[in-house]
């Protein structure tokens, strides 16, 4: 399966208090059940299991192809790529269609996985950026989306006398919401310029906006160095999605890649101590699975794939919130 080879690429007053959620007794724990729908799991878990499509990638299934598997392995979201919407777009599909599809399968779009060039240092390709996104941010809107992911790219390392500029090209995409309704979560990479928490903590809250919110992975936050100790400081009810994947041993962290991603329940992550504290920090949204595993495109068909990413994650998040 040679085509299969395939890979992905402190804080301010202005608004903290709507990301702090457990600081200074802010609690804003949101209800049991919140933003989620029942398809498929049990009354006693209180979120979504989605899917990435990262994770079934290198199968080169259209984006309708995604959607039926997706929903017959009995996921309840998806997280679509631009790039596949606009290929099938391109080819005379219609996104009221895939609206229709989406709803039709009972899909939660979760959210939309782009990569426009909205933060890096050279404005002309910034100012292009934020046309590419707003045009995705509309796309994602006709789908029936709300959410778009917002990586950091264009920049080899922050600069951290610059958080407060950062934090202003964030809520210059956070304005489009305004126009879309289509929310940009600012995203997380272990391996990249944004890769320390603490950093995307200030720069969200800097923005003041009160839309802003992040795109966490436990794989990302572990690559990054990222304590687990603090995580649940942040106020998870602003969350709508969490990346969910595992990490083995070895290699090192600091040498892991994209590829070495495993299924939850297969590495070394901590969820039984983590989703405590992500459910207690108010979240209630999509786990989504995100995984660019080789091994597993050259050993599994897409539904094996699938239907063994549904059922190990929904065996660790029932097993990790069985105490609550």
């Amino acid at each position: 399966m040679t085509k299969r080879n395939l890979s992905r690429r402190q804080f301010l007053g202005s608004g903290g208090l709507a990301l702090l959620g457990m600081v200074g007794g802010y609690g804003f724990i949101a209800e049991s059940g919140s933003n989620r729908t029942t398809k498929n799991i049990p009354s006693t878990l209180p979120f979504r299991i989605s899917l990435n499509t990262s994770t079934i990638r290198a199968y080169n299934l259209t984006v309708e192809q995604q959607i039926d598997a997706v929903a017959e392995a009995g996921y309840d979201g998806i997280e679509l790529w631009v790039s596949d919407v606009n290929a099938y777009l391109n080819s005379g599909g219609t996104t009221s269609s895939l609206a229709s599809r989406l709803k039709e399968k009972n899909l939660v779009l979760e959210n939309m996985i782009g990569f426009a060039p909205w933060f890096t240092e050279d404005l002309e390709a910034r100012a292009r950026g934020l046309e590419q996104l707003e045009r995705e941010m509309k796309v994602v809107s006709e789908i029936g989306g709300k959410y778009i992911a917002a990586p950091v790219q264009g920049v080899r390392a922050l600069d951290r006398t610059m958080l407060d500029d950062y934090a202003v090209r964030y809520r210059t995409i956070l304005e489009l919401s305004d126009l879309t309704e289509v929310v940009p979560i600012l995203e997380l990479w272990g391996h990249a310029a944004l890769s320390n928490l603490a950093d995307e903590a200030w720069i969200v809250i800097a923005t003041g906006h009160p839309k802003a919110s992040m795109l966490l992975d436990f794989y990302h936050l572990y690559r990054g160095g990222n304590s687990w100790e603090t995580l649940d400081i942040l106020n998870f009810s602003k969350m709508p999605v969490f990346h969910i994947n595992d990490f083995p041993d070895t290699p090192p962290r600091e040498q892991l890649k994209d590829a070495d991603r495993v299924f939850p329940g297969d590495g070394i992550c901590p969820f039984n101590i983590l989703v405590p504290r992500l459910y207690n920090a108010g979240f209630r949204g999509a786990f989504s699975i995100e995984l660019f595993n080789q091994s597993y495109w050259d050993t599994m068909d897409v539904k094996t794939l699938l239907k063994t990413g549904y059922e190990k994650t929904l065996n660790v998040l029932t097993k990790s919130i069985a105490g609550l």
